[in-house]
């Protein structure tokens, strides 16, 4: 059998997804994108260059590589066009090798105009949405009115969802002085790019259902994390995808014998943007000094990312719903400066431990980190290629991570660039 791979995020988002995928294109055929939308941001350092992906799959950098865009994917067009002119600024040549489903519903400006009034009204209860559309894009999908890529190629039929839009989003575009809220602009706009994207529509199921037999190598490139799933997540602090093992199956079209190996994504420590829960989070001088060390600030908002010690709670919930079989750890180096490191391993609330994540996930809220520490190595592992180059200390972190877990490393980032990576 084929040994496809999912590619997982295993915590909040922002786990590095972007660089291991990029790293394990090498060894595929195929790279499809299963969810989520432009509020993604996946970074891919080659030697000096640095490419900031939010559509389209991570492994378009690769020249000989074939790239789909699946029906659980929101595009957005207007950002999907804006990375095509960054490929081709680059020198990157995308055709005959990117293609998208004509399933995937598209999220248009009045989505985030939409998104940006909402989360306005929730006021204190805000979600900390990326403010790109994705939630109302989602809804109107669920809904049955959402626009879908191949709407755009029927101008009738575009006109008249649009127009039932603009009814059922009255109170949001009636009187609206905001150029989002103009639905002739954007049916305009549309029609423009249509000849953008015919060539690349395709039946993405299909597509892969034929590579496969042909034996074809498919890698499958998630979103965010799976604690972000609408399903499986801290909802209602969450995406509004499935960004777990089961969107692979629902956003490409593919049957379940067709996803061979689950790679995890995690990283060394913990992260999160927006609001929800975070037991692990650190408000405090360590929580500041791995937050400048990591350059953790959001690749799509520019928000700083909220930062944490390691929460293997968390992870034994996201290795155990996704099926994960090997994890792939990135920015082990931004933990080199330190003289400790803690790591959550179980929980506890009201006088109770817990060593899975409760099933009231709103609880997350309440409960208190029980910390097992470890000893820092306090050595630069910057650029380390090598497992047995890494200090012992770091050995041994990575190694008390996998035994509670059950699972094997794959991969382990000692640095932002491709090159700096221990494969092992």
């Amino acid at each position: 059998m084929n040994k496809h791979k999912a590619v997982i995020g295993c915590q909040w988002g922002d786990e590095g997804k972007g660089k291991i995928v990029d790293l394990l294109a090498a060894g595929a055929d195929i790279i499809a994108r299963f969810q989520g939308g432009a509020n993604a941001g996946h970074t891919i350092r080659v030697g000096d260059k640095k490419y900031v992906l939010h559509l389209i799959p991570s492994g378009i950098i690769h020249p000989d590589k074939i790239c789909f865009i699946g029906n659980g994917v929101v595009l957005d067009p207007f950002t999907f066009k804006e990375e095509l002119q960054l490929l081709e600024n680059e020198g990157i040549d995308y055709q005959g090798r990117l293609f998208i489903s004509p399933a995937t519903n598209l999220v248009l400006p009045y989505h985030k105009l939409i998104d940006a009034v909402d989360e306005g009204n929730r006021g204190t209860t805000s979600i900390g949405t990326t403010m790109r559309g994705i939630g109302p894009a989602y809804i109107d999908k669920v809904a049955r009115h959402g626009i879908r890529l191949v709407d755009i190629f029927n101008p009738e039929r575009l006109r008249r969802r649009l127009e039932f839009n603009r009814t059922m989003k009255a109170r949001y575009l009636d009187g609206s002085t905001d150029e989002r809220a103009d639905l002739e602009r954007t049916f305009n706009d549309l029609q423009a790019m249509a000849p953008m994207f015919r060539p690349m529509m395709v039946d993405v199921s299909r597509r892969l259902y034929e590579a496969n037999k042909e034996g074809k190598v498919i890698l499958y490139e998630g979103a965010q994390g799976c604690m972000l799933d609408v399903d499986l997540g801290t909802y209602p602090f969450a995406t509004s995808s499935n960004t777990t093992v089961g969107g692979v199956l629902t956003g490409l079209g593919v049957g379940p014998k067709m996803v061979g190996e689950v790679v995890g994504v995690i990283k060394a420590y913990t992260t999160r943007v927006g609001s929800g829960p975070f037991p692990t989070e650190l408000v405090d001088d360590i929580g500041e000094k791995i937050r400048l060390l990591g350059d953790e600030y959001g690749a799509t908002t520019g928000r700083p990312r909220r930062c944490g010690w390691l929460d293997l709670v968390a992870l034994r919930h996201a290795v155990r719903i996704n099926g994960v079989d090997s994890i792939a750890v990135t920015k082990l180096d931004v933990l080199d400066e330190l003289a400790e490191i803690k790591v959550c391993v179980a929980y506890k609330l009201n006088g109770d431990i817990f060593s899975e994540v409760p099933l009231d996930l709103a609880e997350l809220s309440h409960v208190q980190p029980i910390y097992k520490t470890l000893p820092g190595w306090q050595a630069d592992t910057t650029g380390t290629t090598e497992f047995g180059n890494l200090p012992q200390k770091a050995r041994d972190y990575l190694k008390f991570i996998c035994e509670d877990l059950g699972v094997s490393i794959c991969l382990v980032s000692t640095g932002a660039r491709r090159e700096e990576t221990i494969r092992i």
